[in-house]
């Protein structure tokens, strides 16, 4: 394993060489390649989603090469390397498992999610301005995918009783939001309002989610395979027409629409 990594960190070194090196990536910086480590990590999660483990294998080396890419352009700038990065990641995982690496006792993992919770709050506490009083929603990086951060600041906001009890009540509110978006749109609004609007339904949507115990972000990756996956059937049956899309009514294309979905249903 150690042999493995130290060739890729090579690999590294000798592609950032200002004598011979790649030109592209001797060129990048830690926020023009941050980009990258984003869709790298998506294509992480669509090969596990698609079940392809050879693309997973694949997809995990490009995520683990941005890690290493980080840690040489660190490294030439004396800020920390690869073998830091490790001794880090490594001391924080026996720091949140007393139980696994000291006399913690924790027998269930709900136990252990609170846990950790309680383990990351102190860590919060600890980094926390003291200019600034702590919050329950510290911490959550403001680089998140915007559903993402939704999630996680309702749970957090959820840990200290600022919660609907049950989903039924979070579809209360959706019908609320839609209704204020509807109200808007009546009204005339101007552009910024009718966003402020969406953005509180959008919220809600991912409340209800987070109530139901389903990822929102997986379960819109789902509803965006399901509209690409139909709209090319559309295409298709048009296809078989000598048409497209652009040269049918919108009452042909709902229709093969139901037909794709009877079609996936089996009907």
């Amino acid at each position: 394993m150690s042999g493995s990594i130290d060739r890729l960190l090579a690999i590294m070194a000798r592609l950032r060489d200002p004598r011979g090196g790649c030109p592209w990536d001797i060129e990048q910086t830690f926020s023009t390649i941050a980009p990258h480590t984003i869709e790298e990590a998506y294509e992480v999660v669509e090969a596990i989603e698609t079940g392809d483990r050879s693309a997973l294998k694949d997809e995990l080396g490009d995520l683990l090469f941005q890690v290493v890419f980080y840690a040489q352009m660190a490294r030439e700038d004396g800020s920390f390397d690869f073998d830091a990065i490790v001794a880090a990641i490594c001391d924080k995982m026996e720091r949140r498992h007393p139980h696994v690496f000291g006399d913690a006792v924790i027998a269930t993992a709900a136990a252990q999610t609170v846990a950790w919770e309680a383990t990351k709050a102190a860590e919060r506490a600890a980094k926390a301005d003291g200019g600034h009083p702590a919050s329950a929603l510290d911490g959550i990086s403001t680089a998140l995918p915007a559903a993402t951060r939704a999630l996680k600041l309702q749970d957090r906001a959820g840990r200290v009783g600022f919660d609907w009890p049950e989903p039924a009540q979070v579809l209360d509110k959706i019908a609320e939001e839609i209704e204020e978006v509807r109200a808007e749109l009546v009204e005339g609004v101007p552009k910024e309002r009718l966003e402020d609007e969406v953005g509180d339904l959008l919220f809600a949507c991912v409340n209800l989610a987070r109530k139901l115990k389903i990822d929102p972000e997986a379960a819109l990756r789902g509803g965006n395979r399901k509209f690409e996956r139909r709209f090319r059937f559309i295409e298709a049956a048009l296809a078989l027409q000598g048409r497209g899309p652009a040269d049918a009514s919108l009452e042909e294309m709902e229709t093969l629409w139901c037909a794709a979905k009877a079609k996936e249903r089996g009907e």
